[in-house]
């Protein structure tokens, strides 16, 4: 069983709380939607979560099996989409798809062929990612996030520059 726990999580910026003492488990099978106005604190408490900043206070931990996952592997066990995340731009998408698959491993039986047509992006597929307009890129999040083969999935404002096509 995976399980993330954050304990008395806290995080600030200029001094000022954005949240604070969040206590929080999520195990295997579970889901957990972050609602709130905006500013109020989600994408920073899904980042911290992620692994993607440092705490201010507290912790967050990840365990398989009761195994405790350290520091530089938490990467591998969690997967962040979200519109303010960079890519790298320089690559085409079937550069950046073979970069990302050698981090994290694709859901099983997974081509970067099939990964690119999933995405409705085979068309510029070879295209540098610089070129992408902001649908795509986020198009291209969501398939890095959601395809990796990892146990904790993290979407933050998923449909944000999507059109409909790019929602199914």
């Amino acid at each position: 069983m995976f399980r993330l726990t954050a304990e008395n999580l806290s995080q600030a910026y200029s001094r000022r709380y954005v949240f604070k003492s969040v206590d929080l488990t999520v195990q295997s099978g579970e889901s957990l939607v972050v609602l709130g106005g905006n500013g109020s604190g989600k994408s920073t408490l899904l980042k911290t979560l992620s692994g993607a900043l440092l705490p201010f206070d507290g912790s967050v931990s990840l365990t398989n099996d009761d195994q405790s996952i350290e520091g530089q592997e938490q990467f591998r066990y969690v997967s962040l989409a979200a519109p303010y995340l960079e890519l790298i731009e320089e690559y085409t998408l079937r550069e950046l798809l073979n970069f990302c698959g050698k981090l994290k491993p694709w859901r099983s039986g997974w081509s970067i062929e099939q990964l690119v047509e999933r995405a409705y992006l085979d068309e510029v597929s070879d295209r540098e990612i610089k070129y992408f307009s902001s649908g795509m890129k986020q198009r291209v999040r969501l398939l890095l996030a959601i395809m990796a083969d990892t146990p904790v999935l993290m979407l933050d404002e998923p449909t944000s520059n999507l059109d409909k096509r790019g929602i199914q």
